[in-house]
């Protein structure tokens, strides 16, 4: 079930364009009280649904060219394990369990290709990696986004909790 409705959504895409954004300011674009914006907020932190705001960091531009994924097999019964050794490599951007052949998708950073190729040796040699299969990532025709998925999820969820939904 969709814990947000419409008014949720439009004051988390808000916050994504621009995290510096006010209450005051906030409340203006979306036509509700302050106190509307303030306790939408608290509630949606409170909740689980939001933790923190962070700036977008160009990678390239402060000096990490090159991207790549990495998708890793793994050895039954050793994910924690080399979740854990990742998770300690600086040049791990995210890591995501999948299905299918390989357990891992590992995201990677780093200023160079000579860099980036130490850093897959490193990683293929950890016990428990037994495959590997990386792409290097040119460009980001779209970089991670989530505004329009709950745009479109909230469509018909009303403009605030008292709002009853409208059925499609």
């Amino acid at each position: 079930m969709l814990r947000i409705d419409r008014l949720d959504a439009e004051l988390i895409g808000a916050l994504t364009r621009d995290a510096r954004t006010g209450v005051v300011e906030l409340a203006g674009l979306l036509g509700v009280a302050r106190n509307t914006v303030q306790a939408r907020l608290r509630r949606l932190h409170d909740e689980g649904l939001t933790s923190g705001f962070m700036p977008r960091l160009d990678l390239a531009a402060v000096g990490i060219s090159v991207q790549a994924f990495a998708a890793l097999a793994l050895e039954q019964g050793r994910l924690d394990d080399i979740v854990a050794q990742l998770t300690a490599m600086p040049h791990v951007l995210e890591v995501h369990a999948t299905t299918g052949r390989e357990d891992l998708l590992v995201r990677l950073g780093t200023t160079s290709h000579a860099e980036l190729q130490e850093l897959i040796q490193r990683i293929v040699g950890l016990p428990g990696v037994s495959h590997s299969d990386t792409k290097l990532a040119l460009t980001t025709p779209l970089p991670y986004r989530v505004q329009p998925l709950l745009t479109h999820l909230t469509r018909a969820a009303g403009f605030g909790r008292s709002t009853p939904p409208v059925r499609p």
